[in-house]
Order: C-alpha cells, then sequence, then structure tokens
C-alpha cells in the first residue's frame, strides 16, 4: 500500500465536494466536513477493496470521493462495484453527472426510497449508511436504513454504520444501543468501532461528532434473509427525521439540472460600470 499524497487527496476531495447539492435540512442532510471525508473515503475504501459496495443514501458523497481517489491514483485500492441508493434525485443525478464526466466506471446511482421495499438486486459484498441520527426516536430511523444495508448484502458480508457519537450527550448513547441490538436480532455483531472520528457543518450543535460503527454478519446467517417490504410501522416513521417530522417524501426531485461548481444566478445580480461618453 503506497503511502497517500494528503494534498492530491484533498483537492480531488474538494472536486467532489464542489459538485454534490446542498443539504436540506428538514430530511436531517448535513454534510460531513472535507478534511473528515478525505480520511472517510480512505477507510471506506480500504475496508471494501475488492468488493461490491452499496450506499444506502449519500448526501455526502462519500461514494464519489472513494471512486474518484482510485480513479486519479491517489489510491490503489478500493470497491469493484459501487451504487448509490438515495431518495434525493438531485444526489443521484450528482452521482451520475460526475461519473459520466470522470469516466468512473465502477460508480452509479440509483432513486430509491428506503421506505419502500428494497429493489431486487444482484448482491452486495457490504454496505455504507450515514442515516438520520435518531435522536427524536431512539435510533429507529438509523435502524430502516441498516435494515435495507442487511438486505443488499443479503444477510451475509459487512456494513458501515455511522451515526452520532458524544459521551456528553444521553441520546447518542441510546441510538448506539438500540442500533447494536437491532443488528444483533437481524445476525450481525459489532466487529469494530471507531469512535468521534467525524465533524459536520450542523449550527446548532456544532461539536457532535459521529464515529463508524462496524458489523458484520454471523456464519450462516443468509437464512434470515426474507423478501424485502415496505416499512409501514407506525413506531419506525414517528419523528423519522426529527422531532414531529415524520416521513410525508416519496422523492426530492431535481428541478432543473445545476452546475454545482458555478453559484446560481438566483444567488447574485450584476451591476454593470456605467460607459463613459
Amino acid at each position: 500500500m503506497k503511502q497517500v499524497d494528503l494534498r492530491a487527496a484533498v483537492n480531488a476531495v474538494s472536486d467532489v465536494v464542489q459538485n454534490r447539492p446542498r443539504p436540506l435540512r428538514e430530511f436531517d442532510q448535513i454534510h460531513m466536513k472535507t478534511g473528515d471525508m478525505v480520511m472517510q473515503s480512505e477507510i471506506v475504501a480500504e475496508w471494501a477493496a475488492g468488493r461490491r459496495l452499496a450506499f444506502i443514501g449519500d448526501g455526502d458523497a462519500v461514494s464519489v470521493c472513494v471512486a474518484y481517489l482510485q480513479a486519479r491514483g491517489v489510491l490503489d485500492f478500493g470497491p469493484t462495484k459501487i451504487t448509490v441508493f438515495d431518495f434525493d434525485e438531485r444526489t443521484v443525478q450528482a452521482v451520475k453527472r460526475f461519473a459520466d464526466r470522470e469516466r468512473l466506471e465502477n460508480l452509479d446511482a440509483e432513486l430509491y426510497n428506503c421506505l419502500g421495499a428494497f429493489p431486487d438486486r444482484s448482491k452486495y459484498d457490504c454496505f455504507y449508511t450515514n442515516p438520520p441520527w435518531g435522536a427524536s426516536n431512539n435510533g429507529e430511523s438509523v435502524n430502516v436504513f441498516v435494515q435495507r444495508g442487511f438486505e443488499a448484502v443479503r444477510y451475509e458480508g459487512d456494513g458501515m454504520i455511522v451515526i452520532a457519537d458524544d459521551d456528553a450527550l444521553p441520546w447518542p448513547k441510546q441510538v448506539l444501543a438500540n442500533v447494536q441490538a437491532y443488528a444483533s436480532k437481524q445476525g450481525f455483531y459489532v466487529s469494530r468501532m471507531q469512535r468521534k472520528l467525524h465533524e459536520y457543518h450542523l449550527d446548532d450543535a456544532p461539536d457532535l461528532k459521529s464515529c463508524n460503527l462496524f458489523v458484520s454478519a454471523l456464519p450462516g446467517n443468509s437464512s434470515n434473509f426474507t423478501q424485502s417490504e415496505a416499512v409501514t410501522d407506525p413506531e419506525k416513521l414517528r419523528n423519522f427525521y426529527g422531532k414531529s417530522q415524520e416521513p410525508r417524501v416519496l422523492f426530492v426531485r431535481e428541478k432543473k439540472r445545476p452546475d454545482y461548481g458555478k453559484a446560481p444566478e438566483e444567488e447574485y445580480s450584476l451591476e454593470l460600470l456605467e460607459k463613459e461618453g
């Protein structure tokens, strides 16, 4: 494994950040800070090297970073296939445009809402998710995304769950306990945990961090796989995106194709120089 050129890595991730859409806070979309994205992308690339990787949501665009860093030769390892499943069409199209422009043949995205049955796709080897953190529902929203990850790998293989991690607050501990208990019931055990690893652009809680929670399937766990179904349980849907914010949106649609590398015209106006004479 060669030593990573930090400058090249930061510049590559900067290209991805320029391309991704702005977060919608009403859906608990919060972007990871750029330096942490560089670190996270290397972690994910090494963890999923040589394997097929499903992203259950990816507003951060870590999926794009992983594919791009490998394609640019910054990393000499990474997944063989990456598919992003996201309900935000802006995210899906941003992934597709970037993959097309940079010829990232192992990267694709598909419009999908995790409340619906997971699509019948070929089995993935591992999954990654950074879901709504479940502060107002004891982590039930996290478990919905994790369930879709389990279905993507057919209850075999591994998962990486990005989840809040803060010793000063009670709710991250409760959520972590709930998610770990849920994973255990589904035949997965916690194989590793990297604590307090990431920071976010979060105005009301700038010091809140998240961890990487790694889970792995027990031997023979594929017998737990059943046909995927839509989520209809009111307990799972209550406070899904935060307090009193139940799901009401099937997809976030992209109104027009923006150029994420430039400021939209709605953000500025031009005051022209006066011509002399």
